[in-house]
């Protein structure tokens, strides 16, 4: 029997006080990736069954549907599987399901009383889960996920009643549940040309931008510099790119393999136990290690696959901050700006069931707050003056009022006030070339110096018209 921690415990009550004193049958659990969701509804599954319950457990792949087996043998769960390739056992109580042969199968089983949705962020009123849930209207229904927003930002709140929110990632490190995360923003590639289609950036767009043998290389000198031997996982942009950052890394002395959901489930569990095994060292793939991959040696998180999805983003990071022994801290490399999009795996989000506000693209609070070092490429948050990773000195903005000689004029009524937009009000308060360049790495340009020298220029050309 596993032993659950405070926090844990905690959470659990919250969620608990929701179904019996708040009088919701749909609640969304949050809690951070390495919080320990998969333990706290398998005990939660346990109690439901001890009181004669029927429960389903719902998961979007097999990779989750063998993890969740594994948690509920710790609390000695008799369960049968409505998943393809595993025993049905329909005389349990206790069923895990991949979802895809779940909604082939109901009438074959015994209605549920009390039904876990892992990764609940996939769900909405009209796709597979939907479905499922609406076949079963007198059932508790408990969703679980360290995102509860879609992919696209859409909030939760068409499936769930209720939302329980469990301690911060920052919490968690605190106290020894996740490890500390350092963060390197390499500028690696410019992605300010991408498109966005359905809350993400376009699958192709972002493959044929990242794959090719430059920024693999640079990606690869990085990694020498800053993780060195230590396992890891690339996050890539598509399955040819995956299986290309894993030849490179190999062809330069790192053991690695690409996995995909093309590939049978029996090559997936080969290549991953390997991984665990450590007869590799690293992984790379485009989605199926982001969400629901449970391996605590990952030292290492690579981000070759830009998103404009917070969810994804935060998924991805998650992998890297579970615990293990020997390890002590994880590296992010971030080669494509994610961090300047939305912000440290350590920073505090407003979750709710409504969903992400999003900002409009280029303005200023799309800009993250977020410091990149422009010697090291830590990445701290905003108004840190010293880098943590080398000592670097950030330059102290001016911020002196400047006066020149003028003349007055009078305000008539053809004179017109144009109000300057957030993005080029910061640029006008910032006036050294070094703070304009430290601006400029932080929306994440491409080549922050340079923009910062013509702004500069066009500063000086626009003075000498008007003496």
């Amino acid at each position: 029997m596993i032993e659950l921690r405070p926090y844990q415990s905690t959470w659990i009550e919250g969620i608990r006080h929701e179904f019996k004193h708040g009088r919701k049958r749909l609640v969304l659990g949050q809690l951070p990736t390495g919080g320990g969701k998969t333990v706290c509804f398998s005990y939660m599954a346990a109690g439901a069954l001890s009181r004669g319950s029927t429960v389903w457990i719902l998961a979007h792949r097999i990779e989750l549907v063998e993890q969740i087996s594994q948690s509920l043998k710790a609390f000695s769960v008799q369960h049968g599987f409505v998943a393809a390739g595993y025993p049905s056992r329909p005389y349990l109580k206790a069923h895990i399901c991949s979802t895809q042969t779940l909604v082939r199968r109901m009438d074959s089983l015994q209605p549920p009383d009390f039904i876990i949705i892992d990764e609940a962020h996939h769900a909405t009123r009209k796709n597979t889960l939907g479905r499922i849930l609406s076949a079963y209207p007198r059932a508790r229904v408990l969703g679980v996920t360290a995102t509860p927003w879609r992919l696209s930002g859409e909030g939760m709140g068409e499936v769930f009643e209720a939302l329980v929110i469990g301690p911060t990632v920052s919490e968690l490190i605190e106290i020894g549940a996740l490890s500390r995360p350092k963060v390197f923003a390499p500028a690696t590639v410019d992605t300010s040309r991408l498109h966005t289609r359905g809350g993400d950036f376009i699958a192709a767009e972002s493959s044929q931008l990242m794959d090719t043998r430059s920024v693999t290389g640079d990606v690869i000198d990085h990694y020498e510099k800053h993780a060195r031997g230590r396992p890891f996982i690339a996050f890539t942009a598509g399955v040819t790119h995956a299986r290309n950052v894993a030849d490179m890394f190999t062809k330069a002395g790192y053991p690695s393999m690409h996995v995909d959901g093309g590939m049978d489930k029996y090559t997936r569990k080969r290549i991953i136990d390997d991984y665990r095994a450590h007869r590799l060292l690293g992984l790379a793939s485009c989605d199926l290690v982001s969400e629901g991959f449970d391996v605590p040696g990952i030292h290492c998180g690579i981000a070759l696959r830009p998103t404009d999805s917070l969810t994804l983003w935060l998924q991805q990071l998650g992998r890297c901050l579970r615990i293990c022994e020997g390890k002590d801290g994880a590296v992010i490399l971030d080669h494509v700006g994610n961090t300047l999009r939305h912000g440290l795996p350590t920073d505090e989000r407003e979750w709710s069931l409504a969903g992400r506000e999003r900002a409009t693209k280029g303005s200023a609070e799309a800009v993250s707050s977020v410091r990149v070092c422009p010697q090291c490429f830590t990445a701290e948050r905003a108004g840190t003056t010293i880098c943590a990773g080398c000592g670097y000195t950030y330059p102290i903005k001016d911020r002196t009022p400047k006066e020149s000689e003028g003349e007055l004029l009078e305000v008539t009524g053809s004179f017109k006030h144009h109000k300057a937009t957030k993005t080029s009000a910061e640029n006008g308060r910032t006036y050294t070339l070094e703070a304009l360049a430290d601006l400029g790495r932080m929306r994440g340009y491409k080549e922050p110096l340079k923009w910062a020298q013509h702004v500069i220029d066009a500063r000086r050309t626009k003075s000498r018209r008007t003496a």
